[in-house]
C-alpha cells in the first residue's frame, strides 16, 4: 500500500492511499488523485508498480514534474520522496502495515512446549523408578 501526502494547495494535509495501480494524478475528473492547483494538467503523472523496479513515476507528454527538486520524465520512487507538479507538492510514503494477531498461535506453541516438558519430566520419573 502506498500513500501520497498532499503537502501544499487546497488539499494540504490530506493523504491518498493507492491500493491499485496504475494511479493517474492530475486535474481530470477520472484521475484517482485529483489536484486543481495551478500548473497541474488533466493527465499529469502516472504512478505504477513494476515488480523488478518498484514504484515508477512517469510524467505524461508535455507535462513537467520534479522529484526532490530534480526534473524527471520517469523515475523509481523511494520512501519520503517529494514530488512537485505545478504548484502542488506530494510526498511518497509506503503505507502503514497492519499486524495480524498471532495470540492463538502463540498460545498453541507454549501449550505444546509445556506438554513436551511435562512428558519429559514424566519419562524421567518413570525411568528412575
Amino acid at each position: 500500500m502506498v500513500q501520497l501526502k498532499v503537502l501544499t494547495g487546497k488539499k494540504a494535509g490530506s493523504a491518498y492511499v493507492a491500493r491499485r495501480f496504475p494511479v493517474q494524478i492530475g486535474r481530470a475528473a477520472n484521475a484517482e488523485l485529483q489536484l486543481e492547483e495551478d500548473g497541474v494538467w488533466n493527465e499529469h503523472l502516472q504512478l505504477d508498480f513494476t515488480p523488478g523496479e518498484g514504484f515508477v513515476l512517469s510524467v505524461h507528454e508535455n507535462a513537467l514534474a520534479s522529484v526532490n527538486a530534480e526534473p524527471i520524465l520517469r523515475t523509481t520512487l523511494r520512501n519520503g520522496d517529494v514530488i512537485q507538479l505545478g504548484s502542488s507538492q506530494l510526498q511518497f510514503w509506503l503505507g502503514e502495515t497492519r499486524q495480524v494477531s498471532l495470540g492463538w498461535r502463540e498460545w498453541l506453541l507454549w501449550s505444546g512446549i509445556a506438554i513436551v516438558s511435562l512428558g519429559q519430566v514424566g519419562l524421567i520419573y518413570w525411568l528412575l523408578r
